[in-house]
């Protein structure tokens, strides 16, 4: 049977730049394979190809030792192996302890090539330094420059010129060295795992009239499920009866409970931090919205952002430079200087354990990945390293108003008596008008009545009416009554000058006008609109503090833009935009400020988030179309977080940076110590893996953002 063009491997001996590159210098030149893509942080190799069966690709993994795991659709989870096992902890003990006897017997003796100081070093070395020496000859015939070839050239260099108690050490160091660094990655591998793991194993479903324990993979969609108190939700389901007060922040980053009722949709992964929800489930597992989180997690980390790019061009240039010099050290040092070969040739070794970038190349994965994972805990999922690196560059952002700025729905602002009736009067009879109505603006006038009266009950109203496009009308006591916007209030010729004044005064304010009126006259008038988010004046706050400019776009009128403009210290805005307007007013604003984003719903502004430098998806917790299409998705509705966002790439940027600074500073120093003769195999080392150590650990700071 032909096998899928895309055939996925855990390797489990990949941990740094080093085996990727020997990888993809023995399989891209293979007859068939089409693309190599890493997951180097995962462990995961994606190879593209043409063949039938995969089997010679897994031959030449294989016969790199890198302990390659057939990945299908069907296997089941491999379990990681452990970073270091007991045996190899007792041998870096005995290692280390061997390499520190031979240093202090030559130190004492003043022989380098005793007997005892040979043995001792000898047991290092078999010890710690054959996986090193392993690979060194894996690279030597695959003719790679990586840093196991280069640094057991340097240790046989060593024993050769009788440095046995250095060689020891150095390799000691080197094993060391290694397993602090893969100690360090496994820790960015956790904190990507803890997205992936925060679904339970079971979930309690209702099977008849019981209640049974299954996997969330064998719960089929439509199925009922029950949540308790303390429980986390298994799969992605619509609250159908009881209520509970959940914590999202797992998915959301929402940092208070939201409170579930029936029609409410729950999140797998989320915690019920109090009462009992019975829901049907509405997504499979692997289709959750905690699933597609964790798979745009792994897809943005195999993606190589620009910095990663760049600093692969340049290793590929900085290896075989600096062996080049090492080669010329050895060769021209002694003619040059007069100094003996042997001290030359050992400055030679030096250089070639500081010709590997390995400190250079791992800093950008390890940099963007714990960037990636610290948004996605705090409900921002980017997209990507190169979208991380981007959002430095925005100079503006146009937000949508409608549902990103303000709530989305009207809510009730005024309540002003006009006949000389009471306004909490005027105001239970307008409610007991709209109470029947599913009209927005007449949900909106009930809500505020609940809130302004509590524990107050409506009238009861008769031939209750609803008139489209003009509002409701009914009989309250006896009395008719009309609930309606401007147009009947002119065709019901009850519209006086002074009115007319006030319903011009509201409309202009952004708002809409209701008015309650009677044969007798209109009794009373109502503005409601939709409200600013409560988060939303401080997200245009936190943007200008970053000197990023604000802008708000909108299909509502003008008058209503403006007003929520003035309310949250917009400057410009724009109304009676279609969506192709606002895709042209992101392209306007690209040419005169520069890099934009575009702040939306993800749906119907996805032109002007397509045309956006970097388009920012609002509330797509639950939503397919926004997980899939927006560079970056706010997985709750805090405006906020677009701030953060660019505030958070402005802080991988600047650790990005200080990262090369440091691989390639530190290489500069121990270089120019080697070509003047000061440095030793000792520093070699600590300059290749003290650097790398000192990048994967600067580059895990952003992990506590």
């Amino acid at each position: 049977m032909k096998m899928n063009p895309q055939t996925r491997y855990r390797i489990d001996r990949m941990d740094c730049p080093t085996e990727e590159r020997l990888i993809r210098k023995r399989l891209e030149v293979m007859d068939g394979v089409i693309r190599l893509d890493f997951n180097l942080l995962a462990r995961e190799l994606t190879v593209c190809h043409q063949l039938d069966d995969p089997q010679p690709i897994t031959a030449a993994l294989d016969d790199l030792d890198m302990a390659p795991h057939l990945l299908l659709a069907d296997t089941p989870k491999i379990a990681p192996q452990p970073v270091i096992d007991a045996r190899q902890k007792i041998a870096l003990v005995v290692g280390g302890l061997a390499a520190i006897g031979a240093e202090g017997l030559a130190w004492l003796s003043g022989q380098e090539t005793s007997a005892p100081v040979m043995l001792l070093a000898a047991l290092s070395i078999l010890s710690t330094g054959l996986p090193t020496l392993k690979k060194g000859w894996i690279a030597l015939r695959s003719r790679t420059l990586n840093i196991n070839f280069l640094m057991s050239l340097a240790v046989i260099g060593a024993l050769a010129i009788g440095n046995w108690p250095e060689a020891a050490m150095v390799v000691f160091l080197f094993a060391l060295a290694e397993t602090i660094e893969a100690l360090s990655l496994d820790r960015a591998r956790q904190a990507i795992h803890t997205l992936t793991a925060l679904a339970p194993d079971t979930a309690e479903v209702k099977r008849g009239d019981e209640w049974r324990t299954q996997t969330p993979e064998e719960v089929a969609v439509g199925s009922r499920i029950r949540v308790r108190a303390g429980m986390r939700v298994p799969l992605d389901a619509r609250v159908e009866a009881g209520h509970a007060t959940l914590d999202q922040a797992p998915i959301t980053g929402e940092s208070l409970p939201v409170d579930k009722q029936p029609g409410d949709p729950l999140y797998a992964g989320s915690i019920v931090a109090d009462g009992v929800v019975e829901a049907v489930v509405t997504a499979p597992a692997g289709q959750s919205t905690l699933a597609r989180i964790a798979a745009a997690v792994q897809q943005a980390q195999a993606q190589r952002a620009p910095t990663q790019r760049f600093v692969d061009r340049f290793a590929r240039i900085y290896t075989p430079a600096v062996v080049a010099i090492a080669i010329l050290v050895a060769t021209l040092g002694p003619v040059l200087t007069g100094g003996t070969w042997r001290d030359w040739l050992y400055e030679a070794l030096v250089i070639l354990v500081i010709a590997c970038p390995c400190a250079l190349v791992i800093s950008t994965p390890v940099t963007v990945v714990s960037g990636l994972t610290a948004a996605a805990r705090r409900g921002i999922l980017i997209k990507g390293g190169v979208h991380l690196e981007r959002g430095r560059l925005l100079k503006a952002i146009a937000f949508d108003k409608t549902g990103t700025l303000t709530r989305g729905r009207p809510a009730l602002t005024d309540v002003a008596a006009l006949g000389g009736m009471a306004e909490e009067h005027a105001l239970r009879l307008a409610a007991s008008l709209d109470e029947p109505s599913a009209h927005p603006v007449a949900r909106a006038l009930v809500s505020g009545w609940r809130e302004r009266q509590p524990g107050v009950t409506l009238e009861s109203v008769t031939a209750f009416a609803v008139l489209p496009g003009r509002g409701v009308r009914g009989v309250i006591d006896g009395k008719a009554w009309q609930l309606g916007n401007h147009r009947w209030i002119e065709e019901s010729a009850v519209c006086s000058p002074e009115l007319e004044a006030r319903l011009t005064e509201v409309e202009q304010a952004g708002k809409t006008a209701v008015v309650l009126f009677s044969a007798d006259g209109p009794a009373a008038l109502f503005a409601l609109s939709d409200l600013p988010r409560p988060e939303s004046a401080q997200a245009v706050a936190d943007l200008a503090g970053l000197g990023v400019r604000a802008i708000l776009l909108s299909g509502d009128n003008p008058a209503a833009v403006r007003s929520i403009a003035e309310r949250l210290g917009i400057e410009d805005a724009r109304g009676n935009l279609l969506p192709e307007d606002k895709q042209a007013i992101i392209a306007e604003l690209k040419t005169r400020h520069g890099a934009v984003g575009m702040v939306g719903d993800g749906v119907n502004d996805a032109p002007a988030l397509a045309q956006a430098d970097i388009g920012i998806a609002m509330g797509a917790a639950g939503t397919a179309t926004a997980l899939e299409t927006a560079d970056v998705a706010i997985m709750d509705d805090d405006p906020r977080k677009a701030a953060r966002f660019i505030r958070l790439s402005r802080r991988a940027m600047s650790i990005l940076r200080q990262n090369i600074a440091f691989a390639l500073g530190i290489k500069a120093l121990f270089l120019a110590l080697a070509l003047t003769g000061q440095a030793t195999l000792w520093m070699a080392v600590f300059a290749d893996m003290g650097a790398s150590l000192l990048v994967v650990g600067n580059g895990l700071r952003l992990l506590r953002e």
